[in-house]
Parts: structure tokens; C-alpha cells; sequence
């Protein structure tokens, strides 16, 4: 089947602006006070944990996104690292067919959150908070509806009051002249014990939710402009960058609100607005309606870009005939898949009106886990081993070092996640093998390809 191309038009920057959006959501807002809770004054360090992770593992997606920069990101890889005629087709379809749960789980996350945060302005009981969620899913899916270049610029727009929300908060702190009392703690509440139990895993699972999104900028592939250099680069702008701004507004909050306070509202869950309430001590009342409505904005921000970047997974494998055919669609003005948009706007519809928000977080992690992120990093070493580095357009530094520090780290937040949730996972896993042979076999595809 052909492809049609798509044009490229998202330069590094507005790559950058992407992934950071995605990845600064409603997450940082909500994860904060649980983190706190859970591991009290070594809180800074289940950030650290997750900047690492995420930065050992967009090493691996340098590699793979500059040497293959299409629409689906993922899907491109595993196709090319296990095998086009072989493997590669159990491993691509079971990655689109995870993500057509977990990408309408990760936007139901964004609409969830909102809902909730949006109650420090106005009260709301469950299912007023459902509906409320369900309206943001279709305001989003609505922003979606136009052509690429329409998409950069909006995008551009959320960034500015992404960073400027996070810079306020951070602000805060600074002038507050307390910004580096809670630095000065972290060494002193440093413990091995903690750093090895349940709890630092719990802990990482919510702060490596907050950093998903650094490699938006794969699935938008085959619109990026100069991508060999631009895919990279913008997944370790967004990271460092982020990772500097996440662990700022932890000081920055800390230095006005103390963890121990924090930690005691998140155990009697009483209290879910830090933010709101950190401005509140500071500027009064007024300052926290206007903090909460810019959190507000950051999450749509976020979801906007995560609905953006995933509808372009199924188009992908649809196209290439490796998925069910609707998803191959393009509108037939605007140029954007747009089929594959409302689908997984619908799914996303649907789950934010079923789960709750800790659920949501635990099965984002649980179903990408597995099949997507070490999925890829066997996939990466086996595509070394068979073709070699030479002609690959970026290399990471002390091969195979960053893949073995991402897998090990991976498995650990996988068993983290419980084992409720590793179990759907497993039930997602088993009914992807099932569709995809019994499609095989109909088709006559590998491993049921007749040899002439």
C-alpha cells in the first residue's frame, strides 16, 4: 500500500514546544503531593529517578527516530528492528494495538486531572467532575481538527502559558527567600532503605508519569523538518529542560509550604490543590484563582499534544496494511488523520468517564512498558547487531550502557505498578496475540506465509 506523504513542517523548536507540552500536563500538579507522601523529605529524588530514566531511554529513541522518521513513531521501529517480513509484524501490531488503549488512558489522565484541579474554583460532585471531563476530550478533539501548520501554532500558544505557570510557581519560591532551605534537607533525608522499598517504586511511577512525552516529537516523524538532527535534539532540550523546571517547583513550593504538611494532607486526603494554596499564602486569593486557571491551561496544553502525537500511530500502521483500514484516513482537505483522531478521542471519551486518576496512571505505565519502551531497546540492539552503527544518523554515547540502565530500570517500575495492573496489561498483551494471529492467518501473513 503507498503511503501519502505528509508535509514537513515543524521545525525544533516548535518539535520542542510539542514535547514539552506533552509532557508538562496536569501530572507535576497532582503526582506532587503523592510523591511527597509517600517518601516525605526524599521526595526530590523520585524526580531525579525519573529525569534519568527518561533521559537514558530518549537515547534509545534518538537512534531509532533519526534513522527512521516517519508518522507512528514506534510502530516504525519495532517494524524495522524485528523484521518487516517477520517478527516485526507481531511486535508493530501488538505496540498499535496497546495504544489504542493506552493513548486514550493517557488523555482521559489529562481530562481527569482537570476536572479535579478545576474544583478548587468551583464544586463539583463525581459525576459533574465525569461529564467535565468528557467535555474537555471533545473541546480538544475539536482544537485537533485542522491542518499541521494550524496545530504548530496553537501548540506555540499553550507552551507560552505552560512556562509561564511553571515560572510563576518557581518565582514564588525565589522570592519568597526561601528557595534553598528544602535543597539543603535533601542530602540529610537521603536513605538507602527508603531509596530500595515499595514506596521510592510508587513514587517513581508518578513522577515518570509526569515526564511521558519526551518523544511526541517520534510519532510526529514524518513532519519534522531536518528530523536526523531536530528529533534528537529536541527530546534532550525538553528533558533537561523539564527536569530543571519539576524539581524548581518542588524547592519552590517546599520552601513555602513544608513536605510535613503536605505529606499529612496527602495521607488524610484532605487536600489535593498545593499549588493553589502555595500562591494563596503568597499573594491572597485572587493570585490562587488566577495559578489554578493557568494549571488549567497547562493541562489542556498537554492533552493536546498527546491527542495530536498518538493519532498518528494507527494512521501509520494502516497505512503501511498493517492495521485496520479506517485508520488509514486522511481528511481530505486538511491532510491530518483524522479518523484516527476521533477514534481514539472516543476511547478517551469513554475512559474518563470510567477510571480513576491513579488507575489511569499506574495502566499508562503498565501498558507502555513491555511491548513499546523495551520492546524498542532490544529492538535497537538487535538492529545493531544485524546492520551496524555507521550509517545511523545520531549514536548514543557508551553503547550498550544507556540500554541496559533503561531496561533494568524499566522492569523496575513495571513490577511498581502492582500486580492488578500488570495484569491487564497481561490481558491486553494475550487478546493483541490472538487478534493479530487470527488476522495472519486470514491473510496468510508471517508466521502463516506460504513459502514458494
Amino acid at each position: 500500500m503507498t503511503a501519502v506523504s505528509q508535509q514537513r513542517r515543524l521545525g525544533l523548536f516548535q518539535s520542542t514546544v510539542l514535547n514539552m507540552i506533552d509532557m508538562v500536563g496536569i501530572g507535576p500538579f497532582i503526582t506532587m503531593p503523592i510523591v511527597i507522601g509517600l517518601l516525605g523529605g526524599m521526595y526530590i529524588w523520585a524526580w531525579l529517578a525519573g529525569a534519568l530514566l527518561s533521559f537514558f531511554d530518549a537515547m534509545i529513541w534518538s537512534e531509532l527516530g533519526a534513522a527512521y522518521p516517519l508518522a507512528g513513531g514506534s510502530y516504525n521501529f519495532l517494524n524495522e528492528a524485528y523484521g518487516k517480513k517477520g517478527a516485526g509484524k507481531l511486535m508493530s501490531f501488538l505496540y498499535v494495538w496497546q495504544t489504542i488503549i493506552q493513548a486514550p488512558l493517557v488523555a482521559a489522565s489529562a481530562a481527569i486531572g482537570f476536572a479535579q484541579y478545576f474544583t478548587y474554583l468551583v464544586p463539583l460532585n463525581v459525576w459533574q467532575q465525569k461529564s467535565l471531563s468528557g467535555l474537555v476530550i471533545i473541546f480538544i478533539t475539536f482544537l485537533l481538527y485542522r491542518n499541521i501548520e494550524s496545530i504548530g501554532k496553537i501548540g506555540v500558544l499553550l507552551w507560552i502559558g505552560v512556562v509561564a505557570t511553571l515560572g510563576w510557581i518557581i518565582w514564588g519560591g525565589v522570592a519568597n527567600g526561601h528557595f534553598f532551605t528544602p535543597i539543603s534537607n535533601v542530602g540529610a533525608a537521603f536513605s538507602i532503605n527508603t531509596l530500595a522499598s515499595f514506596a521510592f517504586g510508587q513514587a517513581c511511577v508518578k513522577t515518570i508519569y509526569s515526564y511521558l512525552g519526551y518523544y511526541n516529537v517520534c510519532h510526529l516523524g514524518g513532519e519534522i523538518t531536518n528530523p536526523s538532527k531536530n528529533i534528537p535534539k529536541s527530546m534532550f532540550i525538553s528533558i533537561i529542560a523539564i527536569a530543571v523546571l519539576y524539581v524548581a517547583m518542588n524547592v519552590s513550593v517546599t520552601s513555602v509550604i513544608p513536605w510535613q504538611e503536605i505529606s499529612t494532607w496527602q495521607k488524610a486526603g484532605t487536600n489535593n490543590f498545593v499549588i493553589s494554596i502555595f500562591i494563596e499564602r503568597l499573594y491572597g486569593n485572587t493570585a490562587a484563582i488566577i495559578i489554578t486557571i493557568m494549571v488549567l491551561w497547562v493541562a489542556l496544553a498537554s492533552l493536546f499534544a498527546v491527542m495530536l502525537g498518538y493519532s498518528r500511530v494507527p494512521f501509520a500502521a494502516a497505512q503501511d496494511g498493517a492495521f485496520f483500514k479506517i485508520f488509514a484516513k486522511l481528511h481530505p482537505t486538511k491532510n491530518f488523520p483524522h479518523v484516527s483522531l476521533l477514534i481514539l478521542a472516543a476511547f478517551a471519551f469513554v475512559f474518563s468517564l470510567l477510571f480513576r486518576m491513579g488507575d489511569v496512571i499506574s495502566g499508562i505505565l503498565a501498558m507502555r512498558i513491555m511491548v513499546q519502551f523495551i520492546g524498542q531497546a532490544v529492538g535497537l540492539t538487535i538492529l545493531r547487531n544485524s546492520a551496524g552503527s555507521s550509517k545511523l544518523p545520531y549514536k548514543m554515547p557508551l553503547y550498550p550502557l544507556p540500554i541496559i540502565i533503561a531496561i533494568a530500570m524499566w522492569i523496575y517500575v513495571f513490577c511498581a505498578t502492582g500486580l492488578l495492573v500488570m495484569a491487564s496489561f497481561a490481558a491486553v498483551l494475550i487478546s493483541g496475540i490472538i487478534v493479530y494471529f487470527i488476522k495472519a492467518r486470514i491473510k496468510k501473513e508471517w508466521p502463516f506465509k506460504q513459502t514458494s
